[in-house]
């Protein structure tokens, strides 16, 4: 007996403004005739195709030797370029009263810009639970989520969604405690205590959790990459580590004082600093994008916005304005020529570390970040990471093999057999130019086919959302 294949087609449903749910999925979906980007390093494999059955791939072949199932959905390739589903490594889906956590806006975004995975890195844990929940379950669009839940800081912590520190036993029990909520991970900010961080960290390899985020002011780099901290976000401590003042700079604001980072840089210093994150495999997670808005704010947060429509009221109208006015009066006081070569600074220090071997993930801060956006910002840090040194394969990589592997997701970040279909279908070549990236035709979700008239479909639903929002 023949089992006969039900092709079931997936149907978006728009609810209200921008809120999507997926019912139904494609029996079998084939991607035929494409030019295949698997992103494990191989060249780029011309016309392949790529067969989809529920929510992974099964078959990856050259097209008129893999049978296409009758039943099928087929979307024709040629011409066009398949790459695995992106990942921003560095995200803040629902942030406090800073970021109000909203489905129809921002897991919407990061969908309609091929943004198929996340790690969350501060967020309101229950709530964040629940939005992974229900997108496992079909019943809200979004990414797959990799979720810390609150971040340990200070005793008086300086963003919400934080868990004060004070000392070593706080450390400990936060741990313990996000461990046993269901916390993928655990996310360290820059107020933390020396002995609440050590501890922490001890404590966060006896029951086997990663340790991940900034170094804290009163921690060298050096000391966080010997503890184990898995990745360190916006380069934090690492100029510092380069410095022949390293002190001084470690007990100044973390602000001012960009001219005495470069003024004082020690090519010897960064070499050993590089060399250890090498050996510990410390990985990075630069954020150049939220570095370039922060130094440069000025200039980047000036003049017209195309992508404003996308931004609900909470993020212009309150978020926004607020971290604005912290980074002008806290952080970006330096001259602008200064922060403007420390800039220059951080990709140099990118470009060295990759040809080293530092290991480099692709992430934006957003929504934190002033017109840092869901989606749209990753293809933005996928071209600074070009522009640092990065070939566009190995920038490509930051954003989709890297992320399976650091996160321990075997099924996730290249295109082969038995990997989840997260997909991106572009219209030209990213090896060429690394800009393609935004080129999107289609996007494959856990299976889920959009086509470019469902993601723009998508785009209006979130515009005419946050024009609704208050």
């Amino acid at each position: 007996m023949v089992k006969k294949i039900v092709f079931i087609s997936v149907l978006l449903v728009v609810l209200g403004s921008g809120a999507a749910i997926l019912t139904g999925q494609e029996a079998v979906l084939a991607i035929t005739h494409v030019n295949l980007i698997d992103a494990t390093g191989s060249p780029l494999q011309a016309d392949v195709t790529v067969i989809v059955e529920g929510r992974r791939i099964s078959q990856v072949g050259k097209s008129g030797v893999t049978p296409v199932p009758k039943a099928a959905r087929i979307v024709d390739g040629r011409g066009k370029y398949l790459i695995p589903g992106l990942w921003d490594m560095h995200v803040h889906e629902m942030f406090g009263a800073w970021i109000p956590a909203d489905e129809k806006i921002t897991p919407v975004l990061f969908v309609a810009n091929g943004v198929t995975g996340v790690r969350d890195m501060g967020g309101d844990l229950e709530a964040l639970k629940k939005w992974r929940s229900r997108i496992d379950e079909g019943k809200m669009l979004g990414p797959r989520m990799v979720i810390s839940g609150p971040m340990l800081d200070g005793p008086v912590p300086q963003f919400p969604s934080s868990a004060p520190v004070k000392d070593a036993a706080e450390g400990r029990r936060i741990v313990d405690e996000l461990q046993k909520d269901g916390a993928d991970f655990i996310k360290i900010q820059s107020l933390v205590p020396r002995d609440g961080y050590f501890a922490a960290a001890e404590e966060a390899k006896r029951v086997g959790i990663v340790f991940a985020g900034h170094v804290p002011d009163k921690v060298r780099a050096t000391e966080a990459s010997n503890a184990g901290q898995r990745s360190i976000e916006h380069l934090t401590g690492v100029f510092e580590g380069c410095s022949t003042v390293e002190d001084e700079l470690m007990a100044a604001p973390r602000g001012p004082g960009r001219g005495k980072f470069l003024s004082t840089y020690d090519p010897a210093r960064a070499k050993a600093l590089i060399a250890l994150f090498v050996k510990n495999q410390t990985w990075q997670v630069p954020t150049l994008y939220w570095e370039r808005g922060e130094w440069l704010i000025e200039k980047t947060s000036s003049g017209l916005d195309p992508l404003a429509k996308y931004a609900p009221a909470a993020w212009r109208e309150r978020a926004w304005p607020m971290f604005t006015t912290g980074i002008e009066k806290d952080w970006s006081t330096d001259p602008f020529p200064d922060r403007e070569k420390f800039f220059q600074a951080e990709l140099k220090m990118v470009g060295d570390m990759n040809k080293a071997g530092v290991p480099l993930l692709a992430g934006t801060d957003t929504a934190a970040g002033v017109r840092v956006y869901p989606g749209f910002s990753l293809h933005e840090e996928l071209e600074l990471l070009v522009q640092a040194g990065l070939t566009p394969m190995e920038a490509l990589q930051a954003a989709t093999r890297n992320a399976g592997k650091y996160l321990g997701l075997a099924d996730t970040g290249t295109i082969e057999p038995e990997k989840r279909a997260d997909l991106v279908l572009l219209d030209a070549d990213p090896l060429l130019d690394i800009k393609n990236t935004r080129k999107i035709q289609g996007v494959v979700l856990a299976g889920h086919y959009f086509s470019r008239g469902d993601l723009d479909r998508l785009l209006a639903g979130v515009e005419e959302e946050a024009a609704k929002s208050k």
